[in-house]
């Protein structure tokens, strides 16, 4: 009996009445790939960026592979697949892989949910060029509402045959094929010297701003001396390219830093940058859950640029979530410091959550609190 992908869920990610588990993107992919899937062996099909499984378990079911080799950046969706994998009982199925030559090496068949950055898409189009088979066929599927002609020239960089498919429910499907031979060299990461801050970013393709600084870092790193100057464990909390991380870790050589995301992209990002700025050996680089792998009042100094988006929707609940962890690893006495859009009324919820919120910096664009553990 085919999956019921109406039957997945998006635990632990954020779960409400307007954030889906399947989209018609997923479904719309599984149906432009049928042909080529139950004709394909086992341990020659990769997924790269399923959101909670439904491409790895649609393919995994209707046409009986296993060996399904996984690549998803965020966290939360490698354990959403685990949970429905388990739910459904296909947990054999698949294997999760790193973002490298071993997750596409000789895949005939790639399905791919196309990621919003033009240069994540660049890097995983050259890997799978670089080391996939010489035949495979490519099926990268998105909503129309996020998808933009740039990508089509982004894939054509690297595969001599591109075809769109017809819209349905809003979604396309591009199928590329032909890999360019000779490949083209991987750019990635890459590092951009930052000379006012005396700081190099190196950033992977899907790591947010690149290895460019966002304005809203600049505010709390404006701010930086002024946070807790006594603090001996300092944690970056959602760290993208590491940059408020190195950044302590360059003004406070006896603290010791953590810096932590979700994100396998991030994570990478934070690690290169830490090499480049001579401090690898004192930041330690975590991938996480919202710091579940962090012991309760373990840390001194939390630091936290929080997005307030998941996928397309407003959420707040995603500041909230990591505002209860700062709360949960933070010594009675231990701050947060929070830089967020100034429209957004985060301060009552952080004196709620975590203690007593001043203000330290304020634009029209962005506000920057900081709030002691009580």
């Amino acid at each position: 009996m085919p999956l019921d992908l109406a039957a997945l869920r998006r635990r632990p990610d954020f779960e409400a009445p307007n954030l889906v588990a399947v989209d018609a993107t997923d479904r719309l992919l599984l149906d432009e790939a049928t042909a080529t899937l139950s004709a394909l062996g086992s341990g020659h099909l990769a997924v790269i960026g399923d959101h909670y499984g439904a491409l790895t378990l649609g393919a995994a079911s209707a046409h009986g592979l296993t060996g399904i080799r996984v690549f998803q950046d965020p966290l939360v969706s490698e354990l959403a697949l685990d949970a429905n994998a388990a739910e459904v009982g296909l947990e054999g199925t698949y294997a999760h892989h790193s973002l490298d030559g071993a997750l596409v090496d000789g895949a005939r068949a790639i399905l791919l949910q196309l990621p919003r950055s033009l240069a994540a898409l660049d890097e995983i189009a050259g890997l799978i060029a670089r080391h996939a088979h010489p035949e495979v066929v490519v099926y990268a599927g998105g909503r129309l509402k996020h998808m933009t002609t740039a990508m089509n020239d982004v894939l054509r960089e690297h595969f001599e045959v591109l075809y769109a498919g017809l819209a349905r429910q809003k979604s396309r499907v591009l199928t590329a094929s032909e890999p360019v031979d000779p490949p083209v060299e991987s750019p990635w990461p890459r590092s951009q010297r930052h000379d006012d801050l005396g700081l190099a970013v190196a950033a992977f393709g899907a790591t947010f701003a690149g290895a460019k600084i966002d304005i809203g870092t600049r505010a709390l790193l404006d701010v930086l001396p002024e946070a807790l100057p006594s603090a001996d464990v300092i944690v970056d909390l959602g760290c993208g390219s590491g940059v408020l991380a190195v950044t302590a870790a360059l003004r406070r050589p006896e603290a010791r830093v953590i810096a932590s995301d979700q994100s396998a992209s991030a994570v990478a990002s934070a690690r290169a940058t830490a090499e480049l700025n001579g401090v690898a050996d004192r930041v330690m680089v975590v991938r996480d859950d919202a710091l579940s792998s962090q012991a309760e009042g373990s840390c001194d100094l939390v630091l936290l640029n929080p997005p307030f988006h998941v996928d397309a929707a407003v959420e707040p609940g995603i500041a909230l979530k990591l505002f209860e962890a700062a709360a949960r690893v933070l010594r009675p006495g231990g701050e947060l410091w929070t830089v967020y859009n100034s429209h957004l009324k985060h301060r009552d919820t952080l004196e709620s959550v975590v203690g007593q919120t001043r203000q330290v910096a304020r634009n029209p664009k962005f506000t920057v609190t900081a709030s002691v553990r009580r």
